[in-house]
């Protein structure tokens, strides 16, 4: 793999991305760091901007984005220090949170893959060079050794590399809070001082910029020192200038310490690539960091000594290095996914039409990712059906099957356009058209959807006394799923989907009821008179329409389904979906909504022989897995 030096080297303009420069960021708690990745090897328009300074992750990207003249961007990748476990992100350390797809539309991507930063950092390593990095100690790196990594810094990150083929593989580790093993007295001290505030005490309380601290006092207590409350920066600084000897013994026993975790690390990976050390303290400490006992230590292994000193052990001195991790793990995500391997290994199976298609695939898989199958087929120099038969050889329903196979692994979305139905598709045709239709459909309403309405609605749902829904020929169905839906959120709910039922009971609402009126055209003078008669008489009105309709216009909140479908003149089917779906996340918001504002358990009322929290949860588990399933 290219070294760091060459990786930063200009590229010639016509190498540039086809489709434009990528961003790419490191998110701290302090700073935020911005790259534009022009083409391979080319990181331009470096930028650093305070997090303090902004109240999230888009207005920062923002800003940046307007300093380098808002670029047209189609892909990004984000290292963050944070625990990446599903789309929405709590920042630990700073009052951020952020919905990962959320930010993908607001910010006008295609693709956007948040890591965390640690993942970012080891992804990096193969390509630092010695000019990015200082040995301590002896030892050779193997080739396609394992390689391993730890930083200490605000926590203690652990991670590794394993060579596969053409590629590295992160593992993910929790290996900073496996517990601390003392080595000598003075460590055993520390461990014993560290209990009284700890139970259990792991390598993490103790090789971080909060362990020199702690280390610091105990040694302090341990001295019968009078004991100054410093921070890890100023012991570093004072154990550095040589003038403070319980500072430079704190500092000392920090360097050991991480020694023994580094050593525990190389022998439970077998990271024969050698140990890394990244984090924001030990590439502070300089030549002071190879003198300590760290490399002493690390070699400290009884019957493993011979083994540990031929692992060569580096500090980072890059700067920015996260960014080379987070463009390989975006190059490796938009080159392809283990579906095209699979479209690869099964041409020598397929009969020479299908080899037409599965090549044309593997060239243009973007393209077919939109393309309806006419464009496909001909492109490929086939018949359509011949598609569709390539498509089952790859062990998928269809076409639309094998396009969303296909997209998880190139862009996390699925960009499925309308096909027109035509007299005389083929069945094969037909079902992938239709659900094509409906796909596209779905992603565009999801696109589209006002969030800030969506809330306002939950809002009036989850406060409402009673829910009246509202719909007339194919929406009586959509309305009887809402009341099957809200009554399962313990509010009373109906369905009518009569015109005078609509109209007498309207009449008889108050100010603390919801009125949910579903209707694809909202033009339907019944179901606008009952609206009418519900604003009367004091309740609220939730619209499910076409968002410039006569119902919207008048609906205290309107959730805007504009989808192209001409009901007077044929039966409103994905329509009816999309409406079913914006039904599905109002109940779902609902009980989530219900169930976060009941975690105070015992403040609650209880139902005899029943929690509070089993009273709401068990609805609201059962409302997810109907939705979800």
């Amino acid at each position: 793999m290219p070294p760091l030096a060459s990786r930063l080297k200009a590229a010639p303009r016509h190498e540039t991305f086809v489709d434009g420069p990528r961003l790419l960021a490191d998110i701290g708690v302090t700073n935020a760091h911005f790259a534009l990745e022009m083409a391979p090897d080319w990181f331009a328009s470096i930028g650093v901007l305070p997090c303090a300074d902004y109240s999230g992750l888009v207005e920062v990207t923002r800003a940046y984005l307007e300093r380098v003249g808002k670029p047209q961007l189609r892909h990004a990748a984000v290292a963050i220090a944070n625990p990446i476990e599903g789309d929405l992100v709590r920042m630990t350390n700073r009052h951020w949170q952020f919905s990962i797809e959320e930010t993908r539309r607001v910010l006008g991507l295609e693709t956007l893959l948040v890591v965390n930063d640690f993942t970012a950092l080891a992804q990096a390593l193969p390509y630092l060079d010695d000019g990015h990095r200082r040995q301590v100690g002896g030892g050779a790196p193997q080739a396609n050794g394992v390689i391993g990594l730890i930083g200490p810094g605000s926590g203690l990150g652990v991670s590794g590399l394993i060579s596969a083929e053409d590629r590295w593989i992160t593992l993910g580790s929790e290996g900073g809070h496996a517990s601390f093993s003392p080595t000598d007295e003075r460590e055993l001290y520390v461990l014993q001082y560290a209990w009284r505030e700890f139970p259990h005490v792991s390598s993490e309380r103790l090789v971080t910029n909060s362990g020199i601290e702690l280390i610091y006092r105990a040694l302090a207590s341990r001295a019968g020192a009078p004991l100054d409350a410093l921070t890890a920066q100023e012991i570093v600084r004072r154990a550095l200038s040589g003038n403070a000897e319980l500072c430079a013994d704190a500092l000392d026993c920090f360097c050991g310490m991480l020694g023994t975790v580094a050593a525990n690390v190389a022998v439970t990976l077998g990271a024969v690539g050698g140990i890394y050390i990244g984090g924001g303290i030990v590439p502070r400490l300089g030549e002071a960091f190879d003198r300590s006992s760290f490399r002493r230590r690390f070699e400290t292994k009884g019957r493993f000594s011979s083994y540990l000193a031929q692992i060569p052990t580096y500090v980072i001195t890059a700067e920015n290095p996260a960014f080379l991790g987070v463009s390989a793990i975006l190059s490796e995500h938009l080159k392809g996914s283990p579906f095209l391997d699979r479209v690869r290994h099964a041409r020598g199976e397929l009969s020479q039409a299908e080899q037409r298609v599965a090549h044309f695939v593997l060239g243009n898989p973007r393209a077919v990712l939109t393309d309806p199958i006419a464009d496909i087929a001909r492109n490929a120099g086939v018949s359509q059906p011949t598609v569709i038969r390539f498509c089952r050889s790859m062990g998928c329903q269809g076409l639309a099957d094998f396009k969303i196979k296909l997209a998880s692994g190139l862009t996390g979305t699925i960009p499925v356009r309308h096909s027109q139905v035509k007299l005389g598709d083929a069945v094969p045709d037909l079902s992938a058209k239709v659900m094509d239709n409906t796909v596209s459909a779905i992603l565009k309403l999801r696109d589209s959807l006002d969030t800030d309405a969506l809330g306002q609605a939950i809002a009036l749902l989850r406060q409402a006394r009673r829910i009246e829904l509202y719909g007339l020929g194919n929406s009586s169905v959509v309305a009887l799923d809402g009341q099957h839906k809200f009554v399962r959120c313990r509010i009373p709910a109906i369905a009518y989907s009569e015109p005078n039922a609509q109209t007498l009971s309207a009449e008889l609402l108050g100010k603390d009821d919801v009125v949910i009126a579903v209707s694809s055209s909202g033009r339907s003078p019944d179901l606008l008179t009952a609206v009418d008669l519900a604003l009367e008489a004091g309740a609220s009105v939730i619209a499910i329409t076409a968002g410039k309709s006569q119902l919207a216009k008048k609906a205290t909140v309107t959730l805007a389904v504009d989808h192209d479908e001409e009901s007077s003149t044929h039966i409103a089917m994905i329509s009816r979906i999309l409406h079913l779906l914006v039904i599905d996340v109002l109940a779902v918001g609902i009980a989530i909504a219900r169930a976060d504002s009941l975690r105070e358990i015992g403040k609650q009322p209880r139902t005899p022989g029943r929690s509070t929290r089993e009273e709401f949860e068990s609805p609201l588990s059962t409302l997810i897995s109907h939705t979800s399933g």
